[in-house]
């Protein structure tokens, strides 16, 4: 065995032996005291404050597991549509678009990537779920857009620049 390590063991036994019953009770409860409070403040204690911790935080992160989960679905299926191919933006395809919603075009242009539109007494709401559509299916937007009101509601008179976003 050590030799520091006898010494120790022959200092505690000549500590004790030199202590009464009453002195021996009353070490021997205030270790057990002492172990008792370090068991509970270094395992226990953590263990509790921890699950407590976890049982506050737990309705959050579920939350923000199924928010992660629709993001992730939404975009898996952006890039689903992301892939699919448009038409490239013509006259034709103008005019067949104006046409779905009832609309007439007095006069369409397209050279480059570039179209203009006139629209004469056009209903409005038609009108916008019409660039709506344009802009969802074909990746078409409005660079520039001169509208005049009508006398008549929901009437209007306008002239659309488009172009599209990533032609084929």
């Amino acid at each position: 065995m050590n030799p520091w390590l006898s010494k120790i063991q022959q200092a505690a036994a000549a500590f004790w032996a030199v202590r009464d019953a009453r002195e021996r009770k009353l070490l021997l409860i205030a270790t057990a005291v002492i172990i008792a409070a370090l068991y509970y403040l270094l395992l226990i204690a953590p263990a509790l404050t921890g699950r407590e911790q976890l049982g506050k935080n737990l309705p959050l992160l579920r939350e923000q597991v199924a928010q992660l989960q629709a993001l992730a679905s939404e975009a898996s299926g952006l890039s689903s549509h992301a892939e699919t191919s448009v038409a490239a933006m013509s006259k034709e395809t103008l005019t067949a678009a104006l046409a779905a919603h009832g609309l007439k075009a007095q006069s369409v242009s397209v050279t480059g990537g570039i179209a203009q539109i006139q629209l004469v007494g056009v209903s409005f709401s038609q009108t916008l779920n019409c660039l709506d559509e344009l802009q969802k299916t074909a990746r078409i937007s409005v660079n520039e857009a001169k509208i005049t009101a009508l006398a008549q509601p929901d009437q209007i008179d306008a002239m659309f620049t488009f172009h599209q976003a990533n032609p084929p």
